[in-house]
């Protein structure tokens, strides 16, 4: 087995032989060009997975999440944040729970225990949350419905189908042609978690996940696997009866590949979760500024419905923020970026447009058209980035005008707040109505014997 393989964003990936670590490491031949075939698969929709810097090396974009090459090659690729630089257990820790709230997985309280021990690989620890949430499914009893069938039989059995019958054949008339319900473990829920199940018997190294797998596969024995995932999932009841399948739904939703922001193309795709850290950060932001909210207050994501222009009486250039804060008739517009600020970095450089602090030009102007268009040029603007060792206290304001104000502010990753800032009014998450950060501990691994979990503050 080719030990896997754990750089971070932006990692240079060569051929050649180099000194490991989290920014460079050496691949083969073979996964170099599946990443190459793959990222220009994903740059035919508009994404970009790696920019090649010559026939030997390639790095990677702004993706997180794990690949798997044809030639068994596995690329774990975690977030780059300026803290924590060499600490690939951190970068993962925050992966996890980045994954957790973003894309609103289930959780079970697991107790606590030491974080140093917490340091399985993301795609085991998706497999692992997954087979947990099976056992306690098959534990609470699996469900089964009624399925027409339509044979022939020696025997009658259920209900004679007398259209058929009659047109029986000299010599067949002691055979009968009938139609019967049998209940059966055969629905679209099953499907896929048998489907998910064989997936992870093959994907998976640890001795305890592949265990339990092979026990829950035993028992969906008689269940067949899905032929079109997306079909079943259309097809996933969600009324009262069901009610104990929808802890693992997302889970099988995740190993299957359905609930991915960036779908793999391709023949193959092994056991590949991968997933554009802008797209994975604003929706943790939103997450998290939801849960500390005034209850009168509302959060609203990718907001639409207005344009930079108009021509022909049509609309040009479609406007989307990231997030929308209204409160009463009051509104903020909030933008995150996953970008590096550096407080100590002043004046301006005309050949790369990078102001004060490592801020973007091209962010200021698109804030600015924001401000005019949603805010009809009176109010608060917000930009959200990671908060770091550079970047640690929100920014002197930025005005536009006397009544046109934009905020840069940190966003603390570790305690899953936005810092407060001097706003005037004061956003609903900083108000004494706004409900306190709760502590939930999420996470539990088992491997082998020995059960280890964290608790992450959230």
């Amino acid at each position: 087995m080719i030990p896997p393989i754990t750089v971070r964003e932006y990692a240079r990936l060569t051929t050649a032989k180099v000194s490991p670590s989290l920014d460079q490491h050496t691949v083969t031949e073979s996964a170099f060009k599946y990443l190459c075939e793959l990222s220009a698969s994903f740059r035919s929709g508009g994404a970009s997975l790696v920019q090649l810097e010559d026939r030997l090396s390639l790095r990677l974009d702004n993706f997180v999440g794990i690949v798997e090459t044809p030639c068994g090659t596995v690329l774990e690729i975690l977030p780059k944040h300026v803290d924590h630089v060499e600490d690939a257990s951190w970068a993962r820790k925050l992966l996890r729970k980045m994954l957790v709230s973003a894309l609103d997985l289930p959780q079970r309280d697991s107790g606590v225990a030491s974080i140093d021990l917490f340091k399985s690989p993301l795609t085991e620890w998706v497999m692992h949350q997954f087979l947990r949430a099976l056992d306690q499914l098959v534990k609470r009893g699996v469900r089964f419905e009624y399925t027409r069938l339509e044979e022939e039989q020696r025997f009658l059995r259920g209900q004679i189908d007398v259209g058929r019958q009659v047109r029986q054949p000299a010599g067949r008339q002691h055979i009968f042609q009938v139609r019967h319900d049998v209940f059966l473990p055969d629905r679209p829920e099953n499907r896929l978690l048998k489907s998910a199940i064989d997936k992870v018997l093959k994907s998976t190294q640890e001795p305890g996940n592949w265990r339990l797998a092979r026990e829950l596969a035993m028992i969906l024995y008689e269940v067949p696997i899905s032929t079109n995932f997306s079909a079943d999932f259309h097809l996933w009841h969600n009324e009262r009866l069901m009610a104990h399948y929808r802890p693992v739904k997302p889970w099988c939703s995740l190993v299957l590949g359905e609930q991915m922001p960036l779908a793999l193309k391709g023949g193959f795709h092994g056991m590949s979760l991968l997933f554009p850290m802008e797209r994975l950060f604003e929706r943790y932001v939103a997450d998290c500024l939801r849960r500390g909210m005034d209850s009168d207050a509302k959060l609203e994501t990718q907001v639409g419905g207005k344009s930079l222009c108009t021509h022909g009486g049509k609309d040009f250039f479609g406007m989307r923020p990231d997030l929308k804060i209204t409160q009463g008739e009051k509104s903020w517009i909030l933008d995150t970026k996953w970008k590096r600020l550096d407080q100590t970095l002043r004046g301006f450089n005309e050949v790369d447009g990078k102001a004060s602090y490592g801020l973007s030009q091209s962010d200021f102007y698109q804030l600015f058209a924001y401000g005019h268009k949603f805010l009809n040029g009176k109010g608060d603007l917000i930009l959200i980035y990671p908060k770091s060792a550079d970047f640690k206290n929100p920014l002197p304001v930025f005005k536009f005008s006397d009544e046109l104000n934009l905020w840069v502010v940190p966003f603390d990753l570790d305690s899953k707040a936005l810092l407060p800032f001097d706003c005037k009014p004061q956003l609903p998450l900083f108000s004494e109505h706004a409900p306190p950060l709760l502590t939930q501990s999420v996470f539990q691994y088992s491997s082998g014997i020995n059960e280890q979990a964290e608790t992450v503050t959230a």
